[in-house]
């Protein structure tokens, strides 16, 4: 049977004192009113690697901001087999999806050790009554996971496997500078195979396109371990804008 989080109340670090709470739903709120929020919240013990935090099907009930760790989220295929939706790193909300249907339309599984908030919906929807700025932030959120959805369509159709692994690095790279860390150099928590799947590639293409990258003087591949040495070019594969990713072509 597959194990799903079990959360129950535990030592933790308050909303006001989380590292995270410039990037997450305090955002929204004043320093005295983020208390409101963090009486609302959840926190459990830590998922291990492989733990599904709720499985396609389950009654929604909550959304998760991620702590620590990442998570994937996938659906199952007509042929059984697993289609990965998307990756959730420290500060992203997970499960908003369930919202219209009631039920999750995907399952979402640990990829490495993580640490979720867990948000009661019908609590957080009251609250937002009350802080009005707390509901737009959630309306941020939702229409920038709209807006990636679409951009992931656009990825799968028009690009090839270069296009999409530079526009995948590039992506990644831009989260992680929003959370304070490098952009240069980074860790993949996912694994060769669910990019692949996740990209529509197969792993063998990865591997090959990650090869090339660092044979042109792209990247550094060390198994897991990223470092982007041509920030500039790799922007320009992934057919952005310089501009829009400012923060990435000026790494020193």
């Amino acid at each position: 049977m597959v194990s799903k989080l079990n959360v129950r109340q535990v030592t933790h670090v308050a909303c006001r004192d989380c590292s995270l709470s410039q990037l997450c739903l305090p955002l929204a709120l004043k320093i005295e009113d983020i208390d409101e929020l963090d009486r609302i919240i959840k926190r459990g013990r830590p998922l291990k690697k492989g733990e599904h935090l709720f499985l396609e099907g389950d009654p929604f009930h909550s959304v998760y901001a991620v702590r620590s760790g990442a998570l994937k989220t996938y659906t199952a295929t007509n042929e059984g087999e697993e289609q990965i939706t998307g990756f959730y790193l420290p500060s992203e909300l997970v499960g908003l999806s369930g919202l219209d249907t009631e039920a999750y339309p995907v399952s979402a599984q640990a990829i490495e050790t993580t640490m979720v908030c867990e948000i009661p919906f019908d609590r957080l929807e009251k609250l937002s009554d009350d802080y009005p700025e707390l509901r737009r932030q959630l309306m941020r959120v939702m229409c920038r996971k709209i807006r990636e959805d679409q951009q992931m369509k656009l990825l799968l159709s028009k690009k090839n496997a270069d296009e999409r692994i530079a526009t995948f690095l590039i992506n990644l790279a831009s989260r992680f500078r929003r959370r304070g860390f490098s952009s240069q150099s980074f860790r993949l928590s996912m694994s060769r195979n669910e990019m692949g799947n996740y990209l529509g590639l197969a792993v063998e293409t990865v591997s090959r396109v990650f090869t090339r990258f660092q044979k042109n003087g792209l990247i550094n591949a060390n198994g897991k371990e990223i470092e982007i040495t041509n920030a500039m070019e790799l922007c320009a594969l992934a057919g952005g804008k310089l501009v829009e990713h400012q923060d990435i072509v000026n790494i020193q």
